[in-house]
Formats: C-alpha cells, structure tokens, sequence
C-alpha cells in the first residue's frame, strides 16, 4: 500500500540558529512520503538563505516568503490552505523530530482510522542537552478534558484532512495550536496518544510559545471568543488551566 503524502508545516521567524537540524529531522525521516512547507514570517536574519539552500535541494520542500510579520497561526494557515497531504503535522523551526517519527505516528493512525493524534516527547536545552524529562501524552482526550489544559505538543500532532477537511488555527498571537485542538474536538473527534517519544522540544528557544508574558490573557480569550464559552463556564476552566500549570511548575 502507498504512503498518504504527509504536509509537515514549519513556520519560520529569525530562526537562523536552530533551522537547519529543524528541517534536516524531516529529512532524515523513515517515512519517505512527505512536503515540507517552509513559511518565513518576514525573517530580518539569515532564515530565508537557509530556506532557499533547502529548497534547491530536495523538490519535497517548498517555500513561502510573506511580506510582512503575521505571527505564528497567520504562516501555518497559509501552508495549511496550500498543503496536500492526507495528513497535517507541525513542527516548529527550534525543535526536532526522531527518524520514526511519522512512520510509526501515521502507521498507528492507518492502522486504527484515528483522525487525530499526538505523541510523547523529550525535552531539550537552546544547546541540545538532553533534560532527561519525557512529556507523557495522556491516551485519549475529548473536547471537555483538553478545555482543562492543553496536553498536547504541537511538535507532535498530526491530523486527517480527508476525515476533518483543513482546520485552521485561531488567529492570535498565542495558544493557536490549542484553539486547532480545541476545534477538532468540539467536532465529536477523540483525540489518541501513541505512547511513544518521537520529537525533542527545544527549551528557551526562539519559538513564540517560549514568550510566556501573557499566556493567561489568552487563554482567557480563547475560552470566551474562539470557544464561545459562557463567563462562568469559562471561569471554571480559567482556574483549571491556572491549578494545572501551577502543579506543572511545583514538579520542575
């Protein structure tokens, strides 16, 4: 049986120091039949050079170079909508995928026709030191669980266009890969953790998600305008996200 073509979506923001390992994981990839879709968010340093390097190369990655600054939802939306795989999955430009990666995420979705699902991962530092800590994914998640707090590393989630369409992602400036989350959820969809470690996120890197100034506002603006949830209903899963980052932190 053939490989789905699987679009992997990077986006890419001043990301020069860690970009070339970022894409040279995909490479490496078991899993033969894959886009890469490289979108530079109007990058001031040596991105763009890395990107075209890139491209020269292997037909498999493509380029998309945006005029202006949108953020990070603004570039995957624009490589999703271009995108033609059976499968969407994410990594961003300062974190790393291992060689099994996709072979064994999309053989567990083939396997089982899930339309969503997510791994494990590792922890690394902006060198590349290991952490020695593993990030557990939890078997199985619906809508009301994840509304607690996101489980899910965007590193490793993958999903089925052919089962779900193309799903976009909120845009605003954080939290936008649990809005996509969030979203295919609330369709009834159960999201299945494959119990393995297959993605290394990087720690203190460049990635918008390490900016964590003002995660609290918008989570609170995810819960009340993109979930459309009532002021008491998003309340409750206000103070849920607030009790479980603060046990998160309590651990480290």
């Amino acid at each position: 049986m053939a490989e789905p073509l699987v679009s992997v979506i990077m986006p890419v923001y001043n990301s020069e120091r860690f970009l070339e390992d970022a894409i040279r994981s995909v490479l490496n990839q078991v899993y033969m039949n894959w886009e890469l879709w490289l979108i530079d968010d109007n990058s001031s340093d040596n991105s763009r050079q890395i990107i075209s390097n890139f491209t020269a190369i292997d037909k498999r990655i493509k380029s998309i170079f945006l005029a202006t600054n949108g953020g990070t939802a603004i570039t995957r939306n624009t490589a999703i909508l271009r995108s033609e795989g059976k499968y969407i999955a994410f990594l961003d430009a300062d974190d790393l995928w291992l060689n099994e990666k996709l072979s064994q995420q999309i053989s567990f979705m083939e396997v089982n026709e899930h339309s969503f699902t997510y791994t494990n991962y590792t922890t690394m530092d902006e060198n590349g030191n290991d952490l020695k800590k593993t990030i557990h994914a939890p078997k199985t998640v619906r809508y009301r669980q994840l509304l607690k707090n996101n489980t899910i590393g965007c590193l490793t989630a993958v999903y089925n266009t052919e089962k779900l369409g193309k799903m976009l992602m909120p845009e605003i400036r954080k939290r936008q890969d649990y809005g996509l989350w969030l979203n295919i959820l609330k369709k009834g969809v159960v999201g299945y953790g494959l119990q393995e470690s297959l993605a290394i996120y990087r720690t203190g890197g460049t990635s918008l998600s390490n900016k964590k100034t003002n995660v609290l506002k918008y989570n609170w603006v995810l819960l009340r305008k993109h979930q459309n949830l009532s002021f008491l209903v998003s309340l409750y899963y206000f103070i849920c996200f607030i009790f479980n980052k603060s046990i998160k932190y309590l651990k480290l």
